[in-house]
């Protein structure tokens, strides 16, 4: 397994989660991370990603200011932390690890967050 995402589960409206996404190998420096997530019946959306080196973030207008993205190189992890977490935050979400110079586009298994009182 190249990348394995995992720290989904339940939650209440207005929590928090961290997810975490651990790399096997040396690529994780070298990719961006990207951050999607799928829920039921609708298409996969891109949440935000990370570039390598300068690890500068981006995300889409609905988690902004909600949540962050990190890495730790040194760890080959990075990190979803979502804080303020709605219903319609529930999803799968997945992790890439993507570096088309170097062929790498790795994808984790997925892991389910479920916002619900």
């Amino acid at each position: 397994v190249q990348l394995q995402a995992s720290g989904g589960g339940l939650v209440q409206p207005g929590g928090s989660l961290r997810l975490s996404c651990a790399a096997s190998g040396s690529f994780f420096s070298l990719s961006d991370i990207y951050w999607y997530r799928q829920a039921p019946g609708k298409q996969r959306e891109l949440v935000g990603s990370i570039t390598r080196g300068t690890s500068t973030t981006d995300y889409a207008d609905s988690v902004k200011d909600r949540f962050t993205i990190s890495r730790d190189d040194a760890r080959r992890t990075a990190y979803l932390q979502m804080n303020s977490l709605k219903v319609e935050d529930t999803a799968v979400y997945y992790c890439n690890a993507l570096n088309e110079y170097f062929r790498i586009d790795y994808w984790g298994q997925g892991t389910q967050v479920t916002v619900s009182s």
